[in-house]
């Protein structure tokens, strides 16, 4: 879909979409167009009783005394209640409408009334809660959807549409970077393993990003036993990925976002059970996001040093896949009993974590996995779990997934569940028994962060099949790309 800004006053034909408040009063080119029209846009508003709650929708047929063959009116609600977070998803709800109407070009009048927000950053909010929302996946479908029809240009009308244009520039790169996490996530397995993975992800060092692939002989080199062993099973080879974005002052410290890219998870010996095992093809989501945010971070050029390391594997029940009951070693030299194969996301996080910490010495480490199905019984498909070791890194990232949707939630971590994955023939095990699943999963990724500031994401409620929301209705979400996006902007940035 093609944005563009464009002043109020310009003349236009085709659809016009304007935002009425609760309390009815129209202004902007709203106002403009009921005036001309002997009070249309009004009337139709108290004829059908139209409420204008938020994203409540009213279409009209354009009166003849103006340009537009449609008006679509859109409810704001409380002006004074909506928060920056809350205008772009008002802007996918508008372009959901718009896809779902066939109307192919559509304008926008943004000049909407919302406390402590120019004009030019609530337009551009607009525009990119509409490119966030026009994302479909068809690429296996022989006819695609709609026969091609779907939203293509949007004009949002502004006073500021110069400056507008410009504040969107950073926005629609962190759209981008989200639809290729929703790429990598809905993609099937046949397709996507880990070499093709790496492929892509090589593909956007036309970004700016320097990227870096590890074989498994040079991980066997650095001492992956856990990432490995993982492996083993699979007639497709694991690959380790770098990616780095040199944005910020020479010598400063990156921050660091660690994924899990388990491109199918079958269990392995801990064979699944086969209802759902098809959605183990987004067991990918967390090294989907960080490649999706390190994409974002280079295409608008973010005033950071930042790193993303993936770890990509697949899952599978090979004659020579790992059994329960063996022990490997992890590259930070400590040993594990893998008593259940089904618990491989910790397993491959174990080493990426510690070679991250041992290679760039981050400010920070962020990790996203689609861990546990325990974090889902805690908290659903609204929050992502959240464990850290750090009360500053915890508090911004949960109000940074307030600002934007993406929320977490901080779940506990303390030696009293750690003990609980201690073992006898080994430093630990990979499971911890049938309680606190989601905790005893931190508990071992902690130990492999050495000291490091760290965030553990449990996004397996959230990367897939998540809660539609007005910005997006695909089963790959592309969470955690704009959490972690407005994270560096507010912190880390400068």
């Amino acid at each position: 879909m093609n944005v563009a800004f464009a002043a109020p006053g310009q003349p236009k034909t085709g659809v016009l979409v304007i935002f009425c408040p609760e309390n009815k009063k129209l202004l902007g080119v709203a106002a403009d167009i009921d005036k001309r029209t002997g009070g249309h846009i009004s009337k139709a508003i108290k004829a059908i009783s139209f409420e204008a709650k938020r994203e409540q929708i009213l279409d009209l047929v354009a009166p003849d005394k103006v340009s537009f063959q449609r008006i679509i009116v859109a409810g704001l609600g409380d002006p004074d209640k909506i928060a920056a977070r809350e205008v772009e998803f008002l802007g996918g709800a508008v372009a959901g409408y718009l896809q779902s109407a066939k109307v192919e070009s559509a304008l926008i009048a943004a000049d909407i009334p919302v406390k402590d927000h120019d004009a030019a950053t609530l337009a551009a909010l607009l525009a990119s809660g509409a490119k966030l929302r026009i994302y479909s996946f068809d690429r296996y479908k022989s006819k695609k959807s709609g026969n091609g029809k779907g939203l293509a240009s949007l004009t949002v009308l502004t006073s500021q549409a110069a400056r507008a244009k410009k504040v969107f520039a950073d926005y629609q790169a962190v759209a981008e970077g989200v639809h290729f996490a929703r790429d990598l996530v809905n993609e099937p397995a046949n397709k996507l393993n880990p070499v093709e993975f790496a492929r892509r992800v090589k593909a956007n060092g036309k970004s700016g990003l320097v990227v870096e692939i590890l074989t498994p002989a040079q991980m066997k080199r650095l001492g992956m036993g856990a990432l490995l062993g993982v492996a083993q099973g699979s007639a497709n080879e694991p690959r380790l990925v770098v990616m780095r974005w040199q944005g910020g002052k020479r010598g400063d410290k990156p921050v660091a976002f660690v994924g899990k890219g388990v491109t199918f998870d079958t269990g392995g010996i801990s064979i699944k059970q086969a209802a759902g095992m098809e959605d183990m093809k987004g067991d990918m989501g967390g090294a989907a996001c960080v490649t999706g945010l390190m994409l974002a971070l280079a295409r608008r050029k973010a005033k950071v040093n930042a790193v993303g390391v993936i770890a990509l594997v697949e899952n599978m029940p090979d004659g020579n896949a790992q059994r329960p009951g063996d022990i490997v070693t992890s590259m930070a030299g400590k040993t594990i009993a893998v008593l259940n194969t089904d618990a491989e996301g910790r397993l491959v996080l174990a080493d990426a974590l510690w070679y991250t910490q041992d290679r760039f010495k981050p400010k920070f480490m962020v990790n996203l996995a689609t861990l546990t199905g325990a974090i889902m019984v805690a908290l659903g498909k609204e929050y992502a779990g959240l464990f850290s070791n750090n009360d500053d890194l915890s508090q911004r990232l949960y109000e940074e997934g307030l600002a934007t949707g993406e929320k977490v939630w901080r779940m506990p971590l303390a030696p009293e569940y750690d003990r609980m994955i201690d073992f006898e023939v080994a430093d630990m095990k990979n499971i911890g028994g049938r309680n606190a699943g989601a905790i005893t999963a931190a508990q071992f990724l902690q130990r492999f962060v050495n000291n490091v500031p760290w965030a553990h994401l449990d996004v397996a409620g959230t990367a897939m099949d998540a809660n539609r929301t007005s910005i997006n209705q695909s089963w790959g979400s592309g969470w955690g790309v704009r959490l972690l996006n407005r994270l560096i902007v507010e912190h880390y940035e400068g």
